[in-house]
């Protein structure tokens, strides 16, 4: 067990302390009880599929000690006990075998390929084993087909948000220069007489309207028609009842 040290509490952990493998050589055989060619095994533990059978299993539970709990405590972890199991394929399994076949000596072997192939012991027929793998192969391919859509929305969505950002900066720097070039030609060409006469709303037209019954002359005609229901005056905020054109001799 290891001590988290988020939670505060023991967690189950597992860990190999010794591992002991042994190996004995071994043939593949027809299934019919005939003179057939034998297959010898070389390397089975390098085989993918190999069905191996526990065939021993005890849990040995550990004795602790004062002294052993205060060292567990400080290191973070503390044993419950080693679990032993051994396992084996039993004489007369049938398996089905695919890798690199080699005459040495008049001895058929069996080998994983050097080729980096794939390796195979399996206690499937062959047919079963091929449509697994088969059937392996489509979710691995259905699995990289939705990450790739996943991934192009993703690309797609940040693009698009990008574009936006881009267009709003661009649309904002372009109010930005519009009402800097009608600053510039309402003080440029009669001074401040023209700045003082321009509408308080869009800068660029001239005073037209005077509203009652605040009596301020502030707006154009064109930004009153803009100004949303129930109409008020821009300066005071005080409703507008009529409105009296401005004429400027």
């Amino acid at each position: 067990m290891v001590w988290n040290r988020t939670t505060h509490l023991w967690n189950d952990y597992e860990k190999i302390i010794h591992q002991r493998t042994s190996t004995t050589p071994f043939d593949l055989v027809p299934a019919e009880d005939s003179a057939g060619v034998t297959v010898r095994v070389m390397k089975p533990l390098d085989a993918a599929e190999l069905g191996l059978e526990t065939v021993y299993e005890k849990f040995h539970p550990s004795v602790q000690s004062f002294t052993d709990v205060i060292g567990h405590y400080i290191s973070g972890e503390r044993p419950k006990g080693i679990q032993e199991t051994e396992q084996m394929l039993k004489v007369g399994t049938a398996l089905t075998g695919v890798g690199e076949l080699v005459l040495d000596n008049a001895t058929i072997k069996l080998q994983p390929p050097k080729q980096g192939m794939p390796y195979y012991l399996s206690s499937l027929d062959f047919e079963s084993l091929l449509q697994k793998q088969e059937s392996s192969v489509r979710f691995w391919k259905l699995l990289t087909v939705v990450f790739g859509f996943a991934t192009c929305a993703v690309l797609f969505f940040l693009l698009r948000k990008q574009y936006r950002h881009h267009r709003e900066r661009q649309h904002l720097r372009q109010m930005q220069e519009e009402f800097r070039q009608a600053q510039e030609r309402l003080t440029g060409t009669e001074g401040g007489e023209a700045l003082k006469n321009a509408c308080v709303v869009c800068l660029s037209s001239t005073k037209s309207c005077v509203f009652l019954e605040c009596g301020h002359v502030c707006s154009c005609h064109e930004c009153y028609q803009a100004l949303p229901t129930p109409k008020k005056c821009p300066i005071c905020r005080q409703g507008i009842t009529r409105v009296v054109p401005l004429y400027n001799s």
